[in-house]
């Protein structure tokens, strides 16, 4: 089975979110199953880098209204092969993969994914300039969103497609007159096209055409085809449901591994969990928190934004510190969150440590040295930080919804008695709630035997990528009709 694995980032080489951490891992777990898979990535200034200075030409080419690129080969930092778009004038720039330093996106993007999608669908065709031909063409999120639409425009054969959606709320939405710009015919703008409320929707192209789809979590598949998180598009999925997979993603397990984490300062495991105390320590004392005993520290390390539910933490906050309980918060994002969560720190010293930015180290500490770790989002298609945590004997305080209410076992008294509950979940996105969910894990902390189940059962759960890429792999047989 021959796969090409069409993204707009990849980790470690260019990352902005959960999809560079999807690109980067899932690939290689395929390959392991056998899978041939093969990463298309635009040559952003650090993905040139990585293939040196003189990179393997595999093809020059002219594509129809978005001018000549070139197709370089290289391999990524774990060995999967990679083909690189090169274009300097769209991808070539200082700043992010889609925005500019000062946090404006590009005013081209539309053409930028555009290159991206026609590229992807040309390597899917039997006329592909190379002759390496996949068997699958795997989109992801809106940027490959057109890739599954050109190759339907273009009539002849080519290999079937499977588009991940990774973030709904994220539908690449450009105004009318950019579809000219994309290479598109004026007929898909239409609305079971690209249309969207007189707009063009990239993502939207993809799942009027892919021939499967996939989310990263089961919830997530589910709570898609209704408002509101379906963001517009409810219709269209609940429609498509027959083709809806939700697949939950993995970690990077020799990452995320508190018996080897080389960023922590005390490594322990699932029978020496003694050793997180240290870890707490140490935490205390970066974070300027008080050396109370008995009380535990609730960790975040997150996203400032309105999905993430940190507005719902400010409102209860407070009324969390009588539990009693400590807080730890990593993280940056809209300046409005920022300031309020620095203006609470600077209120109560000792007792809620706040650190503006993004730091790996830290975060890998958060980890391992908080009690417990908070996650309030309102919506969360994974999540990743709930997996670390839980890997880490950290249980997690969350809102139950896409993906945490997928990898997260609420510690009823039942299931903490049956070895089964991993965390502590509250189903509306209310400050009552979280802070309901946030007395029922300081309760919890109380009872060492309790706790020291709930850590233990989630220290056992499987977040392998493994198991996500034999699902990939099941689809991608399915779809091609392979035994």
């Amino acid at each position: 089975m021959q796969v090409l694995f069409a993204t707009s980032e990849a980790a470690p080489l260019v990352k902005t979110g959960g999809l560079a951490d999807v690109s980067g891992a899932l690939p290689a777990a395929l390959r392991r199953e056998g899978v041939d898979v093969r990463i298309l990535l635009p040559g952003y200034p650090a993905v040139l880098r990585h293939l040196g200075g003189q990179p393997i030409v595999l093809a020059e080419f002219d594509v129809p209204m978005l001018g000549r690129a070139a197709l370089l080969e290289g391999a990524m930092p774990d060995g999967v092969p990679l083909y690189v778009i090169a274009r300097d004038d769209l991808y070539a720039r200082d700043g992010g993969p889609y925005q500019r330093a000062d946090g404006a996106d590009w005013p081209d993007n539309d053409r930028r994914f555009g290159l991206l999608s026609r590229v992807a669908a040309m390597l899917s065709q039997e006329s592909s300039p190379i002759a390496w031909r996949p068997d699958v063409l795997h989109c992801n999120d809106w940027q490959t969103g057109l890739a599954p639409l050109f190759l339907q425009l273009d009539g002849t054969r080519h290999a079937p497609t499977l588009f991940t959606i990774h973030n709904l709320a994220y539908q690449g939405i450009f105004p009318a007159d950019s579809l000219p710009r994309t290479g598109l015919p004026w007929d898909v703008f239409r609305m079971e096209g690209v249309e969207f409320f007189g707009n063009i929707s990239f993502l939207k192209g993809g799942l009027q055409t892919a021939d499967r789809i996939t989310t990263v979590s089961p919830n997530y598949a589910r709570e898609i085809q209704h408002e509101p998180l379906g963001f517009g598009l409810q219709g269209l999925l609940s429609w498509r449901a027959k083709d809806l997979t939700g697949i939950l993603n993995g970690i990077d397990l020799a990452t995320w591994d508190p018996g080897t984490d080389p960023l922590i300062p005390r490594r322990y495991g699932v029978d020496s969990l003694l050793r997180k105390d240290a870890n707490r320590s140490a935490l205390r004392e970066v974070m300027g928190l008080q050396a109370v005993k008995g009380v535990p520290v609730a960790g975040l390390v997150t996203r400032f934004a309105h999905q993430k539910g940190l507005d719902l933490l400010l409102a209860c906050v407070e009324q969390a510190l009588t539990l009693p309980m400590q807080f730890a918060i990593l993280g940056s994002g809209e300046p409005t969150l920022e300031h309020a969560f620095r203006d609470l720190a600077a209120r109560h010293p000792g007792r809620i440590g706040v650190r503006i930015g993004f730091d790996e180290a830290l975060s890998h500490l958060v980890e391992a040295g908080a009690d417990l770790f908070v996650m309030p989002s309102r919506f969360e298609p994974c999540g990743l930080n709930q997996m670390y945590s839980q890997r880490y004997g950290t249980p997690v305080v969350a809102h139950a919804t896409g993906g945490l209410s997928d990898s997260i076992v609420d510690a009823t008294p039942e299931a903490v008695a049956a070895g089964e509950g991993t965390g502590f979940l509250f189903h509306e996105p209310t400050p009552p709630a979280l802070l309901a969910a946030l007395g029922r894990a300081a309760a919890a902390f109380g009872d060492r035997r309790a706790w020291r189940r709930i850590q233990r059962s989630g220290m056992a759960r499987d977040f392998s990528w493994d198991a996500a890429a034999r699902r990939y792999a099941s689809l991608y047989r399915a779809v091609t009709g392979t035994p």
